[in-house]
């Protein structure tokens, strides 16, 4: 079962580094597509990136929680345009570059929120649809 990358992702990028079959890609245009993914076809499901993301954003496909308790503060990246994800963050990655994500809202304490849809989103990116052209 291949990992997958939720809406918690705010690209920092250290899963990426650690993956040893090179199948995590940051999401290109980043403001449509925020998040890292996971490539399920490449994934050899070795868990190396989970304990890598600071902000806990990868699980198992079959584990990706439809019920996810906040414990507040937590930022959830939406695609630009995306209702209720008006807040901007602005962070660093793994190498201490500036992150900025144009669509994010943070969770207040035992918020609960489905963060299943990020397994739809990160098999189209790997479609034939536009995110699969944009990291050709």
């Amino acid at each position: 079962m291949a990992h997958v990358i939720t809406s918690l992702c705010v690209r920092e990028g250290s899963c990426a580094m650690v993956c040893p079959v090179e199948c995590i890609v940051p999401g290109k245009p980043s403001d449509l597509y925020p998040w890292y993914y996971i490539d399920p076809d490449t994934c050899i499901d070795c868990d190396a990136c989970t304990p890598e993301c600071p902000s806990n954003a990868i699980f198992t496909a079959d584990a990706v929680p439809s019920e996810y308790k906040a414990k507040g503060g937590e930022v959830l990246s939406m695609p630009k345009g995306t209702p209720g994800f008006s807040e901007k963050y602005s962070g660093k990655n793994h190498d201490g570059d500036p992150v900025h994500l144009e669509a994010t809202r943070k969770l207040a304490p035992g918020e609960i929120v489905d963060l299943t849809p990020a397994k739809k989103a990160n098999a189209d990116y790997f479609s034939e649809g536009p995110g699969y052209r944009a990291i050709m």
